[in-house]
């Protein structure tokens, strides 16, 4: 259907007087220091979110038992207790339209050196017409904007005429098991909306990188530094390990390996040293580091196949001259994720692709990340027709991460009309809270 002119300038109004109360909003989420095992807050303010939308929430556990034979499971980094997902779902009086899925993760990324952020990294600033915070890009800007577009729906006096699941997930950021879970725990939706930020403008993701995360540890021959000849340096060895990648990572980004929906990207393929431990003291040649890395994948060669040479790379690392009597563990826990490319001739991203251009004035462009989200789940595994598209963000993962509002509010202005227009409309019910 197309949305009847009177209803789509109803909509926007209600987006418009909705403003306001969604950066605030967003200030509460960016409040929740949401990072790897502190999610609790954040999934309770989402929880809240939903009661305020007259939705009943229901919290859906990661149950690693249950999920280790799928093939988007991601070893664990820490158990899942008293950190659930969170899920609501709202049913229409009768089902006449297209059932769709809002999905977003409410876990951050570490703020690192708060003392270089402008303004401390959970308490959120707005400067020329941006929010800075940790998290406000990636993704609560988002999230904040599915909420406010349901709410808008209902301000101007209809709700969808199906169903609706709204998903709030952990761990996006190391393993995606959170988004699994919920998947599995609802019914497929008709379409998937993920409003992930884009690279410094608003974007829809055309393609995306898979990812495993390895973990090296390396056991070297500690000995006083006067001796230092007699011993095996840990820390020299990771770095000989750490080293050692970079040839790999040259050879994924050759150009015929390169996928075809990532033509045109530079070094689409990133391994990145993300962290390091090691060494107990400075006048000792140290017994032990611990290195963490990041091996991107590129869409088309298996994540299994990647595993497999990170194994064979590090044993013919280990095997190096210069390691000799040090013990070299590798470890795999996080990432174990495919590639994936979405299908920008879907109904779902032709309808938002639409409606940006019209409320926004200017297209939503493609973007083929090197980086991943969850969308590859319903993607891969469902058969889901995913939109991923959100606002202009940036330095995520970096210091001083900001979100624009205009563009958050422009997200949020295409979720209104797309989910009006997919899932049709019926007067409110009554007594429902507009």
């Amino acid at each position: 259907m197309t949305l009847d002119p009177g209803l789509r300038r109803a909509i926007l109004d209600a987006t418009a007087s909705l403003e306001a109360d969604s950066v605030e909003r967003l200030a509460r989420l960016v409040r929740c220091p949401s990072t790897l095992g502190q999610e609790q807050g954040a999934l309770d303010e989402m929880a809240r979110n939903f009661e305020a939308l007259g939705l009943a929430p229901r919290r859906v556990p990661t149950d690693p038992a249950a999920l280790k034979d799928h093939p988007g499971f991601s070893p664990p980094l820490i158990p899942y207790d008293g950190r659930d997902n969170v899920v609501a779902v709202f049913t229409p009086r009768e089902r006449r339209g297209r059932s769709l899925a809002l999905q977003g993760h409410v876990d951050v990324v570490p703020e690192g050196a708060a003392d270089l952020w402008v303004t401390p990294p959970y308490e959120p600033s707005v400067r020329n017409g941006r929010m800075y915070g940790r998290g406000a890009g990636d993704m609560k800007a988002g999230i904040v904007s599915y909420l406010t577009a349901f709410e808008a729906l209902r301000r101007a006096g209809v709700q969808p005429a199906a169903e609706v699941q709204m998903q709030a997930v952990i761990e996006e950021e190391c393993t995606g098991n959170g988004a699994l879970a919920a998947m599995l725990a609802l019914p497929r939706t008709d379409a998937v909306i993920i409003p992930e930020p884009g690279p410094g403008f608003a974007a829809v993701y055309s393609a995306e990188v898979g990812v495993i995360w390895a973990w090296v540890t390396v056991t070297g021959r500690p000995t006083h530094v006067r001796e230092m000849h007699a011993g095996v340096n840990a820390i020299e060895a990771a770095g000989i390990i750490a080293a050692g990648f970079k040839e790999y990572e040259a050879e994924m980004n050759r150009a015929e390996r390169v996928h075809a929906s990532f033509h045109g990207v530079n070094h689409p393929v990133n391994v990145n040293l993300g962290s390091f431990e090691g060494g107990e003291w400075n006048s000792s040649v140290p017994t032990r580091a611990r290195i963490g890395l990041r091996v991107g994948v590129m869409v088309g060669y298996p994540a299994a196949q990647a595993k497999a040479d990170i194994e064979a790379l590090v044993a013919k690392l280990a095997a190096d001259t210069r390691l000799r009597g040090a013990q070299v563990k590798l470890e795999f826990k996080g990432f174990h994720a495919e590639g994936c490319v979405f299908d920008m001739q879907s109904d779902i991203v032709r309808l938002a692709k639409r409606h940006y251009a019209d409320s926004a004035g200017e297209e939503l462009r493609h973007y083929a990340a090197s980086g991943l989200t969850d969308g590859r789940f319903f993607t891969l595994y469902q058969g889901t027709p995913s939109a991923v598209f959100g606002p202009d963000a940036q330095d995520i993962h970096g210091i001083d991460e900001s979100v624009g509002l205009a563009s958050m509010h422009d997200i949020t202005r295409t979720i209104a009309l797309t989910m009006a227009e997919w899932c049709g409309v019926e007067p409110l019910a009554p007594g429902a809270r507009a």
